[in-house]
């Protein structure tokens, strides 16, 4: 059996324009759902699911997160990846951040998505999916069907044998990416320092039949917007009544 990750990338440099005005004097990251502020509650996902480093990128009001990270006890243990300078995206981030990583597979992860687990932990059937012999990036995806906070067309469709296609020219696919992987960081390798998706890289690896996914078992909401925060403290609610668990 393959060995879960141990290190992460936190992707929490994002400016939040549609989260405003509950970004108009904080990064996106510490804006909170239920209490928490939505970094803790990625953070607090890794560290479940063994992650004892995270390396955290930061930007926009990077100096307010940078004081809340160093306040934080609990593990992981965190590093910065600077991007004051400028914003590099989800794939010039990673790259920026590439020798804090190490060469083993990572989990990246970003900070505006929630989950409730039904079934096995997200993170951990993640890293149990995860092969290196025969993918270079395993990405979490829901069913769009379910999706809180999400209205778009879909992202993949997901073969039996795990290998995923992009949705491309079809109008609607099944399944969304959540916001969380694994990946070989040497796959930003051959990358410039440069604002760019991580799309793109996972465009080439579709092709090779590189890129794989894994279904969430459970409910996964999308933290984009002001109301999809208040719909997701609402659904978190209504669960904890139900369960008696948070």
């Amino acid at each position: 059996m393959n060995e879960a990750p141990t290190t992460a990338m936190v992707l929490a440099a994002g400016v939040g324009s549609r989260m405003r005005p509950l970004t108009n004097d904080r990064p996106k990251a510490l804006v909170e759902v239920a209490g928490r502020p939505l970094i803790d509650h990625m953070l607090d996902r890794l560290a479940d699911a063994g992650v004892i480093r995270a390396v955290v990128n930061v930007h926009a009001f990077a100096d307010r997160l940078e004081a809340y990270l160093k306040r934080r006890a609990k593990a992981p243990t965190l590093i910065i990846s600077d991007e004051r300078g400028e914003l590099l995206e989800t794939g010039g981030g990673l790259k920026k951040a590439r020798a804090l990583l190490g060469e083993a597979p990572v989990f990246v992860a970003n900070i505006d998505s929630v989950w409730i687990e039904t079934g096995a932990p997200a993170l951990g059937a993640l890293a149990k999916a995860w092969d290196p012999a025969t993918m270079d990036v395993c990405l979490l995806l829901t069913p769009t069907e379910t999706a809180l906070g999400f209205d778009g067309p879909g992202d993949f469709f997901l073969e039996g044998d795990g290998r995923l296609a992009f949705r491309d020219d079809a109008p609607a696919a099944p399944f969304a990416y959540i916001g969380a992987h694994i990946c070989k960081p040497q796959i930003v390798d051959g990358e410039p320092l440069a604002p760019f998706s991580l799309a793109r890289v996972w465009r080439r690896l579709a092709t090779d039949g590189r890129l794989h996914g894994v279904v969430l078992e459970g409910e996964w909401m999308h933290v984009g917007d002001p109301a999809a925060r208040d719909a997701a403290e609402r659904r978190l609610a209504a669960h904890t009544k139900a369960t008696g668990s948070p």
